[in-house]
């Protein structure tokens, strides 16, 4: 009688979980199930933390935040098609929980169309999806600079199902105090940057939590 309450009061909250998420104005997003168990931080500089210490970069800032696995899959220089090369080994060999995609800057600073890295970040978040893990797209753009790739981005999201994380840069690339150089953040911009992320994500990592909870109770009442 007791595990059948507590089965019943997941669902309640699950199902609460899920009308809150879908009541903030946001899209479904999928793979809120996931059964992987890394979340895993996949980019260029930013994401490997160009301008910081070992340690101050923010997925390792993420990782002090929550109880997940927090992998760092962050190169140098990296532009969406070479990421796109490097999925495999990467991310999808890593028991994928959720992929925070960040790439962009340095196809802008290659000239690469804005088309062609949209169409590689979508091969991206399908090949990852059909994983089975849940997706989150890091808003590259801050203020006027790079704004097209905000609504770029955000809609690539909007039709994939994956989390949008908007303005994680913003203030960042106009604050001499949050910069490292003309480009990258420092220690404290990484701060300024995983907090936003953390904000993002935080909602759908508890749903899928959730998930979990409930279908171990269900799995152990029969």
């Amino acid at each position: 009688m007791l595990k059948n309450k507590k089965i019943i009061v997941g669902a309640v909250l699950l199902g609460i979980s899920a009308l809150f998420l879908n009541s903030c104005g946001r899209w479904r997003i999928k793979n809120t199930n996931s059964q992987g168990t890394n979340i895993i931080c996949f980019g260029d500089s930013i994401t490997f933390g160009h301008g910081a210490k070992p340690g101050e970069d923010y997925p390792s800032l993420l990782a002090k935040m929550t109880r997940f696995s927090i992998v760092n899959a962050g190169i140098d220089n990296d532009t969406s098609e070479e990421g796109l090369k490097r999925i495999d080994s990467d991310i999808l060999a890593r028991s994928p929980l959720l992929v925070i995609i960040e790439f962009g800057g340095n196809d802008f600073l290659r000239k690469c169309p804005l088309q062609q890295t949209v169409k590689n970040v979508g091969d991206m978040i399908d090949r990852i999806q059909a994983a089975g893990a849940m997706v989150a797209l890091f808003d590259i753009s801050a203020g006027l600079i790079l704004s097209e790739y905000r609504q770029a981005y955000r809609n690539i999201a909007m039709e994939k199902g994956a989390i949008f994380i908007p303005g994680a840069l913003a203030g960042i690339f106009t604050n001499p105090d949050l910069k490292s150089d003309f480009i990258h953040p420092n220690a404290l911009g990484y701060k300024a940057i995983v907090h936003r992320v953390y904000r993002s994500v935080i909602p759908y990592l508890n749903q899928n939590a959730i998930n979990r909870d409930f279908k171990k109770k269900l799995s152990s009442s029969k």
